[in-house]
């Protein structure tokens, strides 16, 4: 039985956004870390040109993005990562597939959060 291994090509620099929770009045509130307090890591983001979608006869493209890099457990649904090159700001999609379940990789979707009305 041979190993799964990704193709983890020309890792680029990532940094991770860990939310802390602040529980005020009975609701728990999501308070993230600055970019430049993000925990630094390494890993292929690939956009395929985004992803298409239609809603309400509005034909649009949404930023998104695939992430392969090394395992990491602080790597949760909650969690942002941002791309340091444009501090463009990602919100992971789903939770992220722990490869084979061996703690080895980690593979994950991501939407990039920007300025709505």
């Amino acid at each position: 039985m041979s190993n799964y291994r990704p193709e983890i090509e020309n890792p680029i620099p990532l940094k991770l956004l860990v939310p802390e929770y602040e529980n005020k009045y009975g609701v728990e509130n999501k308070k993230y870390p600055s970019i430049e307090n993000g925990i630094l890591f390494f890993g292929s983001f690939k956009t395929y040109g985004g992803t298409e979608k239609t809603v309400n006869g509005i034909y649009s493209i949404e930023d998104t993005a695939k992430i392969k890099c090394i395992y990491r457990p602080d790597i949760k649904s909650d969690c942002r990562i941002v791309l340091p090159q444009t501090n463009a700001v990602y919100e992971i999609l789903g939770e992220p597939e722990n490869i084979n379940m061996r703690n080895q990789f980690l593979e994950f979707k991501v939407r990039r959060i920007k300025g709505q009305a």
